[in-house]
């Protein structure tokens, strides 16, 4: 697909999950990416879409009074657990494409009383957002949809202050997927058919102008990946066996990244 159809059917994607969600989440599988129950309740309901990969909120060392970008922010979940790290001296500025997706955070904004989050509508390739401004750029799962990697690490950048860091959670990929898998519109809305070699990921973050970059943290896919929605939907979309569902899962693998801008 081209860039502009990959914007399309992710911005689409993500509009039904916006319009379609429920109240709840599930807790097993937000504990297995690295949030506490106590996290989960303290967000208003509706916020947690169960989009993420990883929490980069909880790796981030976020410190009071700083200006924290979430790009692709969704419910605004992550968000809302920066909000309380920063207090209200801080500031959290979620960027997100889907216009469903940013009447959904706002709403939840307003629940919550969270004085010191706005949501920003725009693309995370062109960020609203003015050079120097973040102290800390997280994202959860989302980079991996954007057909133009190098642009959003190119941003990521000018938005950082200079001493500035980059706390992000992301799917990447170990071996080349089948052709099949990557053609396929329900891989690439549920973050599979976008994602890059991990050795490339790392190098665009580098090439950005990002040092001290390092896997903080990387985990397989789990072994009960099948019992997924999104994998039943892409094996009854492929006509993929089980087997073989099972064996581009195995090259399929979640990280936490951490990259800094120069102080000079």
């Amino acid at each position: 697909m081209k860039e502009d159809e990959i914007k399309k059917v992710v911005r689409k994607g993500y509009a039904k999950v916006a319009r379609n969600s429920c109240c709840c989440s599930s807790s097993e599988f937000d504990e297995k990416i690295g949030y506490s129950k106590e996290e989960v309740r303290s967000v208003p309901e509706g916020a947690n879409l169960n989009l993420g990969c990883g929490n980069p909120v909880a790796l981030a060392s976020l410190k009071e009074g700083e200006t924290v970008v979430d790009l692709g922010s969704g419910g605004g979940f992550d968000c809302f657990l920066a909000s309380k790290r920063v207090g209200e001296k801080g500031k959290v500025i979620g960027v997100d494409m889907t216009s469903e997706m940013l009447d959904k955070a706002r709403e939840n904004c307003r629940k919550g009383k969270y004085g010191n989050v706005e949501f920003r509508l725009g693309e995370i390739e062109n960020l609203p957002v003015a050079d120097n401004t973040a102290d800390i750029i997280i994202s959860n799962c989302v980079i991996n949809l954007s057909p133009n990697k190098k642009r959003v690490f190119d941003e990521a950048f000018r938005i950082l202050k200079p001493g500035g860091r980059l706390m992000i959670s992301d799917i990447v990929l170990l071996e080349e997927l089948p052709q099949a898998i990557k053609k396929n519109v329900q891989a690439y809305i549920s973050c599979i058919s976008g994602a890059v070699m991990k050795a490339r990921y790392l190098e665009l973050i580098k090439d950005a102008g990002f040092e001290n970059v390092r896997i903080i943290e990387g985990n397989r896919f789990p072994a009960d990946i099948l019992d997924d929605p999104t994998a039943k939907a892409i094996v009854k979309e492929t006509k993929a066996s089980e087997e073989d569902v099972r064996d581009f899962t195995n090259s399929i693998e979640s990280i936490r990244v951490y990259g800094a801008k120069p102080k000079y």
